[in-house]
């Protein structure tokens, strides 16, 4: 636990002057991350964005989305690219929170994009540390970006929902702003989650 304490701070005091350039990465090229706010998307949730984005048909409150899942899809503590991070309800997320992952940066490491985190924002390539015991995801810090640092509040988590089919970088990026636009245009039904396929056929 100390040594993640570490790397949190080490983070932190990196973001600043090369806003997140060298945090974390493992390969000798450093992560790209957004240590900004994003662009408004009045009226976006989390879970409408993270189903288009990821593949996952699931509906309702994000933190549902765990007990949907079972028998489903696959799920795991481990994060891969457009899985699916689910936290679990509490007094500042009442009906938890789900986003997707957008880079894999080291062990303990992601970048995440998810809606609403920040109210009516889309929020890319924000940072996630991974600060439980067991190094299974179950607790995380995360991203804030009104302030460009790493948020002091640790929040719970279920863990990943593996999407459907894997997802690039690329594909994920392309299909990014497709999401939003979904998110918030469809506001009744259970439309099945598109935004992958058209950014491929864009």
């Amino acid at each position: 636990m100390g040594q993640v304490r570490s790397l949190i701070r080490i983070c932190v005091l990196l973001a600043a002057p090369i806003g997140l350039a060298a945090c974390g990465s493992t390969s000798g090229t450093a992560p790209s991350l957004s240590a900004t706010s994003g662009p408004s998307y009045p009226g976006i949730n989390c879970a409408p964005f993270a189903r288009e984005l990821s593949g996952i048909a699931l509906y309702g409150d994000a933190a549902s989305w765990w007990d949907q899942s079972r028998g489903r899809y696959r799920r795991a503590n481990r994060p891969m690219l457009g899985a699916a991070l689910v936290f679990r309800r509490e007094p500042r997320l009442p009906a938890g929170h789900v986003s997707v992952v957008t880079r894999l940066i080291g062990p303990r490491q992601v970048a995440v994009t998810q809606a609403n985190w920040v109210p009516n924002e889309l929020d890319q390539d924000q940072l996630v540390v991974d600060v439980s015991p067991a190094n299974d995801w179950t607790e995380v810090r995360v991203w804030w970006p009104p302030s460009g640092l790493l948020g002091s509040h640790e929040y719970s988590a279920y863990g990943f929902i593996l999407p459907p089919a894997s997802a690039s970088r690329d594909e994920l990026e392309q299909a990014t702003p497709i999401a939003a636009q979904i998110a918030v245009s469809s506001a009744t039904g259970r439309p099945l989650p598109r935004a992958r396929m058209l950014a491929r056929g864009s």
